[in-house]
């Protein structure tokens, strides 16, 4: 009795070794699905930035840019966070020198009213005028010119040679290495899918 005893616990035992295996096997397939499910989904902007959406709404209307309100606060993600005195991080384009403005709401209105001067002077090319609100305006005609318009190629020529032009090159942090590693320090040259991966439209 005994003998069958063990082999039945034995048997059950096995049993409970097999179904737990493919449990973890399962488990584990479905863990590698899931990137790819997350990196199809859009990327949602900070409780901060939401915080301003009323301000920058109401800037946006003034500027004839209410339709891009998203694009204008994925803007704001990606320069802030939401966070900080400047959260457009729009000094440059107001005193063409960073620190200025002090003051979120004059941040928004500056960082609208830039977006909506740079969408006017791209023709509606919305990539077009998301790139130059990181670069400026020079990019605009530099592009056209190039490429009739943005791609990533004439946004990392651009930034070549606005970067080989800078004595000081200090003033110029290199954000990403791949940017370094092409000597492309000056602006953002992956600006674009940065913040278009916050706008649900432009998300893959």
């Amino acid at each position: 009795m005994k003998k069958r005893t063990r082999r039945a616990v034995r048997s059950v035992l096995g049993v409970v070794f097999v179904v737990t295996g493919m449990i973890a096997v399962l488990s584990m397939l479905v863990q590698q699905s899931s990137p790819q499910k997350e990196q199809n989904q859009t990327p949602a902007v900070s409780t901060e930035v939401q915080n301003y959406q009323p301000i920058l709404k109401k800037f946006a209307k003034q500027y004839g840019v209410e339709a891009h309100t998203d694009v204008l606060l994925s803007i704001m993600m990606q320069e802030s966070g939401g966070r900080g005195d400047d959260p457009m991080q729009a000094s440059e384009s107001r005193c063409g020198k960073p620190g200025c403005i002090r003051n979120p709401e004059q941040s928004i209105q500056t960082g609208v009213l830039h977006f909506a001067n740079m969408l006017q002077a791209s023709e509606g090319d919305l990539k077009l005028a998301v790139q130059s609100y990181n670069f400026g305006s020079g990019f605009i005609a530099y592009a056209k010119q190039e490429a009739g318009g943005y791609t990533e190629a004439v946004a990392l020529k651009f930034s070549q040679m606005m970067y080989a032009k800078t004595k000081d090159k200090v003033k110029y942090r290199c954000l990403r290495p791949e940017a370094k590693a092409e000597n492309a320090c000056y602006g953002d040259i992956y600006y674009v899918p940065a913040v278009m991966r916050y706008v649900p439209a432009f998300a893959e």
